[in-house]
């Protein structure tokens, strides 16, 4: 299926056990494409929604990666772990959810609504001095990490089962909801950590239709869930061009524009296909990617 290396992205639903990059091998093989990358890592015990850029699509992976991510989860009140999940070794243990009032969890779940610094978990993907923090945890290391803004933007209780807490949310790219099962049960002062977790959507991308890994041999279900790069882009502003605009941009010209919406990036559009990404400056839209030949 090497033809779908002319670029597109390929929504793909990620079961529970592989890592992420595992599901870009599996994907590379199937469709015979090495230029494959995504645009968000998820846990192995985590399942759900994964953008995969495909071919020249890699190229507007950087546009994609900040989407605002949609989840279910699950954090279990009254145990803490290293890793913040239940893949973790249980480090504290604490009886007290038992005595915990449903409308004071509720209350704190509503509280978490809304811009705040998170510490990031020391189990995680992020790079201290090159290495990243999963490695150094392993080996015993304990780093003292800076917090980092996140955001988020809606928070619902789904179920109270104490001690298990089931809830949804929207968030910021980059926030960690292993640390937001953290914060929660550190406010309820009994700790807590994440049982499940599932990505539900990618910005306005759901995760229904998406692709099971098992299926990426199967031509009529990728074809069914590809998305053209121009599709992906509909979160960005589009400056509908011309013939001739598109020969200027082939050759990586800046031409002249009425677009209302200075700044960037901005997608530049001609016949329902994507001819470039720029910007709009004092009324000349400036390409910084190309994808036209």
């Amino acid at each position: 299926m090497s033809d779908f290396g002319a670029g597109g992205i390929l929504p793909v639903d990620k079961p529970e056990g592989p890592t992420s990059h595992d599901v870009v091998q599996m994907a590379r093989r199937a469709l015979r494409e090495r230029r494959i990358g995504h645009t968000g890592t998820l846990d192995p015990f985590a399942s759900g929604l994964m953008l995969l850029c495909v071919g020249r699509a890699t190229r507007i992976a950087e546009f994609l990666t900040g989407l605002d991510k949609t989840y279910q989860a699950v954090a279990r009140l009254g145990v803490r772990t290293d890793t913040l999940d239940r893949d973790g070794e249980v480090v504290r243990e604490d009886e007290g959810w038992r005595e915990l009032d449903p409308a004071r969890v509720e209350r704190v779940l509503a509280d978490t609504i809304g811009t705040s610094m998170q510490v990031p978990p020391q189990f995680s993907a992020r790079k201290v001095e090159g290495v990243r923090m999963h490695r150094r945890a392993r080996r015993g290391e304990h780093v003292e990490l800076e917090p980092r803004p996140i955001t988020i933007h809606a928070m619902d209780l789904v179920e109270l089962d104490l001690p298990l807490v089931r809830f949804r949310l929207r968030c910021s790219s980059g926030t960690y909801v292993r640390a937001i099962a953290r914060d929660v049960g550190e406010s309820l002062g009994v700790g807590a950590h994440l049982t499940e977790l599932r990505r539900t959507a990618v910005g306005s991308f759901g995760v229904e239709g998406a692709v099971h890994p098992d299926r990426l041999s199967d031509a009529e279900q990728v074809r069914g869930a590809w998305m053209e790069p121009l599709r992906a882009l509909v979160h960005l502003p589009c400056l509908d061009v011309d013939e001739e605009a598109v020969s200027a941009l082939r050759q990586g010209r800046e031409i002249s524009t009425c677009h209302p919406v200075p700044g960037s990036p901005v997608v530049a559009a001609f016949d329902e296909r994507l001819v470039a990404v720029g910007e709009v400056l004092d009324g000349t839209f400036r390409p910084r990617k190309v994808f036209v030949q």
